[in-house]
């Protein structure tokens, strides 16, 4: 009996310990539930890592900015973040993570066109928003139907606009009658790029020599610049990432070819000089936006000051303003349920941000007038040139 007693107390001090761990366990789980999830998919190693980096940076300091500010709903927004390295494949596992491990209730990124468009069948069947940063093919919100893709968003300007940014830049301001195009028809920011490119440039008087392209990977341009070279094009169209473009900058010179370079955003990283030297200066790209831009100074030194470096343009803007958008639908859906949290999405008008005022268009998910900018490379540096809006 004494020992069936001794068991007894036993179980009872088990039991007191267990409903004394019990509260503790509850009060941490309310702790946890008090944040609200984000999701942030990006390349922080791989040939993108410049970029990726930079928007991770930015997002972290949006995001403390807003949780300074009482956050949202009476909530603190929380950060997870996964490394997609710009690879499709691994993008699909992260959104996966993101959605069904993390639980939430939103996602900013991919930076990247293709990257986005493989996650696009996760987060729209969870009907869990994602807001691409700098994805700028029109593919991304619009199928081909032309119905818009119901949980997928981007802060940034699609490629149509940016083509034709390029082109109407050539012909007025660098007065450019001819122009040759070398792009990657394995991928999608390169491949349409370069098509809406020729098209305003064509519609606007000029003249396309040549119109050469290369698979993803390759890295000997010589045969497509050699047929470039006999057309004498005024500029040369190379709508690629920074290492592709800065190879065939320094082949296109070794070859004799005095063309003025030009490029989209895909340029915007300190790679693009290291890689080309000499025989990128002088060249011209599209950005969505430049360090010298007056709205965006206090961020620029606020980064500095923290980071001891300055921000690698455009992804990290996109990124912050994609913050700012997503805190204020939101607040304004007072909810963070997928649905209601697309519908507040689909209704932002005139909200500010970084670059300006965001105005999303229903039907597309596109930013309704964002402008672009132009730089230059002058003495290894990207110089501000001009913000241009297209005449169409």
């Amino acid at each position: 009996m004494k020992r069936i007693g001794t068991i007894l107390v036993v179980a009872l001090l088990v039991l007191a310990v267990i409903g004394a761990c019990k509260p503790a366990e509850k009060k941490a789980a309310a702790a946890k539930e008090e944040t609200i999830k984000i999701g942030h998919t990006v390349a922080l190693t791989g040939p993108s890592a410049t970029w990726g980096q930079s928007e991770a940076n930015a997002l972290k300091m949006a995001i403390e900015k807003i949780n300074a500010g009482g956050g949202v709903l009476g909530k603190k927004l929380e950060v997870i973040a996964y490394d997609n390295r710009a690879d499709r494949m691994e993008a699909v596992n992260v959104a996966k993570r993101l959605i069904e491990q993390d639980k939430v209730v939103a996602i900013i990124g991919p930076a990247q066109s293709g990257v986005t468009n493989a996650i696009r069948e996760v987060n729209n069947s969870a009907r869990v928003p994602v807001i691409a940063t700098t994805a700028t093919n029109p593919k991304v919100t619009v199928n081909d139907d032309g119905s818009v893709v119901p949980y997928t968003f981007r802060v940034c300007f699609i490629d149509p606009f940016q083509g034709t940014v390029a082109a109407q830049f050539a012909l007025k301001d660098l007065k450019a009658k001819t122009a040759a195009v070398l792009y990657d028809v394995g991928d999608d920011y390169s491949q349409f790029l370069a098509k809406y490119f020729v098209e305003a440039f064509t519609k606007g008087g000029g003249k396309i020599t040549a119109n050469e392209a290369f698979r993803s990977g390759e890295l000997d341009f010589r045969a497509q610049l050699g047929k470039i070279k006999t057309g004498k094009p005024d500029v040369l169209f190379i709508p690629t990432m920074q290492k592709e473009a800065a190879l065939a900058a320094k082949q296109a010179r070794d070859l004799g070819i005095t063309a003025t370079f030009m490029g989209g955003d895909g340029w915007a990283s300190p790679d693009l000089i290291d890689l080309a030297g000499p025989a990128i200066e002088g060249a011209y790209f599209v950005n969505i936006a430049a360090l010298e831009d007056p709205a965006i100074q206090d961020f620029i030194k606020e980064y500095k000051a923290r980071y001891n470096a300055e921000p690698v343009l455009p992804n990290p803007l996109m990124a912050y303003d994609a913050a700012l958008w997503l805190a204020d639908a939101i607040k304004r859906a007072g909810s963070t349920d997928g649905e209601k949290l697309k519908a507040a999405l689909e209704s932002t008008k005139d909200l500010p941000v970084l670059t300006g005022k965001l105005t999303l268009d229903p039907a597309t998910h596109n930013p309704l007038n964002k402008p672009a900018t132009i730089q230059q490379v002058k003495d290894k540096k990207f110089i501000y040139v001009k913000t241009f809006v297209t005449t169409d």
